[in-house]
């Protein structure tokens, strides 16, 4: 009499699978809102802009610096992620104001902005503008969770 081979017995190892560490959840939240119409070049452009604010926004916002398995430096990136949002004209100028009436560490980036060639000249190009009638291009802010949450409230992620 012959018998079925038996299902193979599994593994004994008691070894855990990898996975990767739970992401921590932040008090604060940083969101980019970069508007919708602009060439793309100019949506990075003001992105990269606006992120150099942010970076000054407190002093731990900062992660640590890197070093890769060689020896190499390089330096520190923010320490927690950046949602980024697309908006139209409106919806830009409604976040802007939400964000000035919670009183949020906020970076802007206006249209004049494009037209010049330094720093001074684009605080000169804001700094000439009242905030109800500046041409928004792009904002950052960054805050507590349930703050930002409420400033963005509507906006679609980009992408």
């Amino acid at each position: 009499m012959t018998t079925a081979p038996s299902a193979p017995s599994a593994p004994t190892a008691t070894a855990t699978p990898r996975t990767a560490p739970a992401a921590p959840r932040f008090d604060t939240k940083i969101a980019m809102i970069v508007r919708d119409d602009l060439a793309v070049w100019q949506k990075l452009n003001v992105t990269a802009f606006l992120a150099s604010g942010i970076a000054h926004a407190s002093d731990d916002i900062m992660g640590k610096r890197y070093e890769d398995a060689s020896g190499h430096d390089y330096l520190a990136l923010l320490r927690e992620p950046v949602l980024c949002y697309t908006a139209d004209a409106g919806a830009l100028t409604r976040t802007h104001a939400r964000a000035l009436s919670r009183a949020v560490p906020t970076a802007l980036y206006t249209a004049d902005m494009f037209t010049t060639g330094n720093d001074d000249d684009n605080r000169a190009a804001v700094r000439a503008v009242t905030a109800t009638d500046l041409d928004l291009v792009g904002l950052a802010v960054y805050g507590p969770r349930g703050i930002v949450d409420k400033i963005t409230k509507g906006l679609k992620l980009h992408g």
